[in-house]
């Protein structure tokens, strides 16, 4: 049994429809019993001994001439067979995402679309959208929530990613009093009189003790932590001053501008640019999230030792039963490209330390979409 390659598709007569695709869903119907397979879909009937050979322009190629020929004419052919290769191993059903084909999508990415366990393509909603990509290209992270990431490495061998947009089940109560004050030292603000509960329930800062000598109700905070509590109103720096203007010292974390007393203001002001010091433009995005978090009751705390910006805990009832952790949390640019080595490294160091890998894409208004990627094995 032959195929004929005609306008980029191959098509297949005799028996094809109810052997090839009723049966183990390749293809698309065509006239009759005949059915139209994508290149991956032919190429891979070829490498099964399924067809005997595709005729492009009366010559007959076997698997190795149709393949060189498919990569000649679309460099990302070899990759994309890779996966659906794959896939079919894997024991899944799968169409390439192109129109007219079962399961294709608007989204210009997605190269091929998986039907669920036990399905085949076009019987109900995809299992997964599958973008394939080599391990040196890059992966811009808009949009990229609930898509499958295929990774192909020098070796052929592939990496699978699950994105989704994460959901954020924060149950920490605990609210600071709006009379802290503290006293910016550094790149710190040190808190010599904290309120209670301040750090115990709150995780707020960590206490200034040494070995065999601990003050009392002393918290040194971040700067992100004490501009965060500023920007809210609940701590107060006595000597800072405000130069920078009312509306720009009153931003929250949504981007709207708020209501601060003007010690606050200028508590803010000034906690701000000293972040901006040390830490540069990352310091007003890193801030936007970290009060989005607190915004929605998660406690955030330095990642430094996962190489995060953050990780966070959902529920914090006091810091001697803290729980552990459950995500770390990169603040990235809205328009970041990830590198997939880069990538593959922040999710598997998070898996290795049973967390889930986030990514905060800020925009220069502080609005913020959150992005979550995951090992998948599927």
């Amino acid at each position: 049994m032959n195929g004929v390659l005609r306008d980029g598709a191959v098509t297949v007569g005799g028996n094809a429809r109810q052997q090839f695709h009723d049966a183990r869903g390749y293809g698309t119907p065509a006239d009759g019993d005949e059915i139209r397979l994508a290149r991956v879909e032919a190429a891979h009937l070829l490498l099964r001994g399924d067809i005997d050979a595709v005729v492009d322009n009366g010559d007959g190629l076997d698997f190795a001439a149709f393949f060189a020929a498919s990569a000649a004419a679309d460099e990302r052919f070899p990759l994309r067979f890779l996966v659906y290769a794959d896939l079919r191993d894997r024991g899944f059903y799968l169409s390439p995402a192109r129109e007219g084909w079962p399961g294709a999508t608007d989204d210009e990415r997605t190269d091929l679309t998986v039907a669920p366990r036990g399905t085949k393509p076009g019987a109900g909603e995809p299992a997964h959208r599958v973008v394939v990509v080599g391990e040196r290209e890059s992966i811009p992270a808009a949009d990229l929530a609930g898509l499958t990431l295929a990774v192909v490495d020098e070796e052929s061998e592939i990496s699978y990613l699950d994105t989704s947009e994460p959901a954020f089940d924060g149950g920490t109560s605990y609210s600071p009093p709006a009379d802290i004050t503290g006293a910016l030292i550094g790149d710190r603000v040190v808190v010599w009189d904290a309120p209670d509960g301040f750090h115990e329930r709150g995780f707020y800062g960590q206490p200034l003790e040494a070995r065999e000598a601990t003050l009392d109700g002393v918290v040194q905070l971040s700067l992100i932590e004490a501009a965060a509590l500023a920007a809210e109103g609940q701590l107060v720096v006595p000597d800072a001053d405000d130069d920078s203007g009312h509306e720009e010292a009153t931003l929250t974390a949504t981007g709207v501008a708020g209501e601060m007393m003007p010690d606050s203001q200028a508590t803010y002001t000034t906690i701000r640019e000293r972040g901006r010091e040390v830490d540069g433009e990352r310091f007003d995005r890193r801030l936007a999230v970290y009060r989005a978090l607190r915004d929605r009751q998660v406690v955030p705390k330095t990642g430094y030792k996962f190489g995060a910006d953050f990780r966070t805990y959902n529920t914090v009832e006091s810091v001697e039963a803290l729980p552990h952790s459950e995500r770390l949390v990169r603040v990235v640019a809205a328009d970041h490209t990830f590198d997939p080595r880069d990538l593959s490294l922040d999710v598997r160091l998070a898996g290795g330390v049973r967390k889930r890998m986030v990514f905060a894409l800020t925009g220069a208004n502080g609005e913020i979409d959150w992005l979550a990627v995951s090992r998948l094995t599927p």
